[in-house]
């Protein structure tokens, strides 16, 4: 593919050109910031981000490891970040998930041809029970080595890394047996970076809380790498449970989330108003959104309860980016009531990340916004309602899959990735996503069902918390199926009672028989399977279609 120039500052060729600008532009202003054990904080710089990631890249250096994979796996932290920079620019990156079990890390290891792996204490403890004997670099001990040492930039590690080189190598989610590796070079990454800056409004005032994995590169090419582009501060997130403490800890601009962790944000948000209004408002946040209820709210009380809440988020929250899986638009409202944008993006890690999204030039809830800059989007073969394969083209787009040129000549075909999912267009070029291509459900007479359409459907009804759609024949005929976890707080909260199982089954087939009324017949709902535990989940939550969840 014919690589475009590098026409900004903003699209560096490699990672060590984006720390050596960061360097100059941003000097002393605080890249990180760390909460210390004892409740102290460090601050690490631009200048010394810099000078340690010159220290690690040496230290790789000396340690043979040029040109070698490298593994990073760990909780979000500095030297997660610091190790991933290193280890892509001396050799070759392969962020691996924290949650994966030492066994199953301990083989993408080995698939993966690691040399040397960089990891947290608990990482590094399971690896070595396991049986690992590749040199291993404690985080712990990456923070300590590189406060001082040779930062020469001058060593031989400063090869030369061609657009077309794999630097990152990303497996993606399942076991060895059922996972891709997906090969990214430092320009797919960085070109993502500078499509995205074109379209939203990043500054050095800017200060991100981040809470996703970084081994995802959602979180660190949009939470990461482009926020270190601009000059931001980045601090870590204690825990899903330290959210809350953590915002008003750290007072951030924005966020880079999940739809359930906005919907989390938004509950809690009712919660917090519901209990402290004057009797006679509270039920407007008990019956409606978050967003519909201030609507409703006498203009001095509305204010009064909109600073209350942003001081609940830190007081400076001014952006939400949004991606992962699919967002209900009463969210989008619910922020947009406290003066807080929510911009919901397409991608995928073949991509870099993102492909499309809403931003500060184009804005539509309902869909996943419009293709971002220097990057094509269209709708490979569509039917009669307008929906086929998207695909796409761009810098963005990853180089292959590792090892696997069959699987790579499946996707990447003309120039063109295509991306497996379902989608159609407007007449704007606005991108609605339906489903994807292997989870279509063909009725015997042809009729195309989207599991992803009804599980939006059934998510708006708040008796439920969690729903997986699937094919279902155990009845004798074809059948569609509900995997549904109730919301019990929300049931509770609704009968003033504890439920019984017939309660629950009661208000969750309500739910069923609303949506049933506004789909044809040959999309209803016949077979409903109540859980008593949530579904299995990846590291960025979106619900497994495969494994138990499918039994």
């Amino acid at each position: 593919m014919e690589q475009n120039q590098y026409y900004s500052e903003y699209c560096f060729k490699d990672f060590r050109e984006l720390i050596d600008h960061s360097a100059v532009t941003f000097g002393k202003k605080p890249a990180f910031e760390l909460k210390n054990a004892d409740n102290t904080f460090t601050f690490i710089s631009y200048e010394e981000l810099r000078l340690r990631f010159y220290r690690l890249c040496n230290i790789f250096l000396a340690a043979g490891l040029s040109e070698k994979p490298i593994a990073v796996s760990g909780s979000n932290c500095f030297s997660w970040v610091l190790s991933y920079l290193a280890a892509a620019t001396v050799g070759i990156a392969v962020p691996i998930d924290k949650e994966l079990h030492a066994d199953d890390c301990r083989d993408f290891l080995a698939l993966a041809e690691c040399a040397a792996v960089c990891a947290d204490s608990k990482r590094l403890k399971g690896l070595e029970e396991s049986g690992l004997s590749i040199p291993c670099y404690d985080f712990d001990e990456v923070f300590a080595l590189t406060a001082e040492g040779d930062a020469s930039p001058q060593g031989a590690w400063q090869r030369s890394i061609p657009a077309d080189e794999m630097q990152v190598l990303l497996f993606t989610s399942g076991t060895t047996g059922s996972s891709k590796g997906v090969c990214l070079s430092q320009f797919n990454i960085l070109s993502d970076i500078y499509s995205t800056v074109q379209a939203v409004k990043i500054t050095d005032e800017d200060k991100t809380l981040s809470i996703l994995p970084l081994h995802h590169t959602y979180e660190c090419t949009l939470n990461c790498l482009l926020l270190l582009s601009k000059g931001c501060c980045i601090s870590y997130c204690g825990g899903l449970t330290r959210i809350q403490k953590d915002l008003l800890l750290y007072s951030p601009t924005l966020l880079v989330v999940v739809p359930a962790l906005l919907a989390m944000l938004s509950r809690r948000l009712r919660k917090l108003v519901a209990a402290e209004l004057p009797e006679k408002y509270k039920n407007l946040f008990e019956e409606n959104s978050f967003g519909a209820g201030m609507e409703q709210l006498p203009f001095i009380l509305r204010k009064l309860v909109r600073a209350k809440v942003r001081k609940a988020l830190g007081g400076k929250l001014r952006l939400f980016i949004v991606g992962a899986a699919a967002l209900d638009t009463d969210l989008v409202k619910d922020f947009e009531a406290l003066g807080i944008r929510t911009l919901q993006g397409y991608g995928l890690t073949e991509c870099a990340p993102l492909l499309a999204g809403n931003s500060d030039f184009f804005l539509n809830p309902n869909s996943t916004g419009i293709a971002m800059p220097d990057i094509e989007v269209r709708i490979d073969a569509p039917n009669e309602e307008g929906i086929g394969e998207i695909i796409a083209r761009g810098n963005n787009i990853m180089l292959g899959y590792y090892k696997d040129q069959e699987a790579t000549d499946a996707v990447l075909q003309d120039g063109w990735f295509h991306t497996g999912d379902l989608g159609r267009m407007d007449e704007e070029g606005a991108l609605y996503i339906t489903g994807r291509l292997k989870n279509v459900i063909v009725t015997s007479n042809g009729k195309n069902i989207y599991p992803e359409e009804l599980e939006s459907r059934l998510s708006a009804h708040e008796e439920i918390a969690e729903v997986l759609v699937l094919p279902d024949n155990t009845t004798g005929e074809e059948s569609i199926k509900a995997k549904i976890l109730p919301n019990l707080d929300y049931i509770t909260e609704r009968l003033g009672r504890l439920p019984s199982k017939e309660d629950i089954t009661e208000e969750i087939q309500k739910a069923i028989t609303e949506v049933n009324k506004l789909i044809p017949q040959y999309k209803h709902i016949k077979v409903v399977e109540i859980l008593s535990s949530a579904l299995e989940k990846t590291t960025t939550q979106k619900i497994k279609r495969f494994g138990k969840n499918t039994k």
